[in-house]
């Protein structure tokens, strides 16, 4: 893995190399084996929150750690393109316009003692602004390679949370062309559905039930690449106890295997519909 500015890492995928990096401020990393139609994304995988924040910050590392989605890059490591974040979503939040992208308050909690200064604001929307330009990049390759495209937007979410069942699986659709695309979201639904978890997990999968899809990263990539098919999928916490901060690896594991030979299939089968 190397090390790499923004513009490097931009020029790499301008020049088609195949690499892996993090950036040079550690705020996400991003692995090109081959140039693929499709990108794999954990956005909110990171648990990184900058030590100059900690004492204005409210939140303790649990209540933080609790609304971000860990190992969600493991969950999809295999894969020949990933891109995922390091930086906590309270930090800034890469699912967020950057208007947006600074919490005030998080799920109902007051966030800072005091707010943020311009200074403080403008060195976390930097590294905001700098995801996207790679994410654009990336999403440009392969329109320009493929014509058209996939993007796995990789999440999860709290279930305890809900006093209703909840699928294992959700996938948000309002803001996709559901006209082009409504019968694959169907087909990966039913692929998600048909996984095999470990411990008697039950895998079901339901559209827009628990979320609908109105995440910045899918709407960015949506408006300004017509063909690129952004399917964001929520995994319900299972792989977790979220109360207690307990990640059950083998879970984890489970999960990696499902998802590693699901995508290769649906990937294919989307080449074989829209672009071949």
């Amino acid at each position: 893995m190397e090390k790499l500015s923004v513009k490097a890492v931009i020029e790499k995928i301008k020049k088609r190399k195949t690499f892996e990096a993090v950036s040079e401020d550690y705020s996400f990393t991003i692995k090109i084996e081959k140039y693929t139609h499709y990108i794999c994304a954990a956005i909110h995988n990171g648990h990184q929150f900058r030590k100059a924040l900690w004492e204005n910050c409210l939140l303790t590392e649990y209540e933080r750690w609790y609304e971000e989605d860990p190992a969600t890059k493991e969950m999809i490591v295999n894969q020949p393109i990933v891109i995922a974040g390091l930086d906590s979503r309270f930090e800034y939040d890469l699912n967020r316009s950057p208007e947006n992208a600074i919490y005030t308050d998080a799920w109902g909690k007051k966030m800072w003692k005091n707010l943020l200064n311009q200074k403080e604001m403008d060195r976390s929307l930097n590294k905001h602004r700098n995801f996207y330009k790679v994410v654009h990049a990336l999403a440009e390759a392969v329109e320009v390679d493929y014509g058209a495209g996939l993007v796995y937007d990789m999440h999860s979410y709290n279930w305890r949370r809900w006093n209703r069942k909840v699928p294992t699986w959700n996938i948000g659709t309002v803001n996709i062309d559901n006209e082009q695309f409504g019968h694959f979201v169907e087909v990966w639904r039913k692929q998600l559905a048909g996984f095999s978890l470990p411990h008697n997990i039950v895998s079901n999968a339901k559209i827009n039930d628990t979320f609908r899809g109105n995440g910045f990263f899918l709407k960015y990539i949506t408006e300004k690449f017509k063909n690129i098919l952004v399917l964001a999928t929520e995994l319900k916490k299972v792989y977790c106890d979220e109360l207690h901060q307990i990640i059950y690896p083998e879970v984890v594991a489970a999960v990696r295997e499902n998802l590693d030979e699901a995508i290769v299939k649906n990937a294919k089968r989307f080449k074989r519909v829209f672009i071949d």
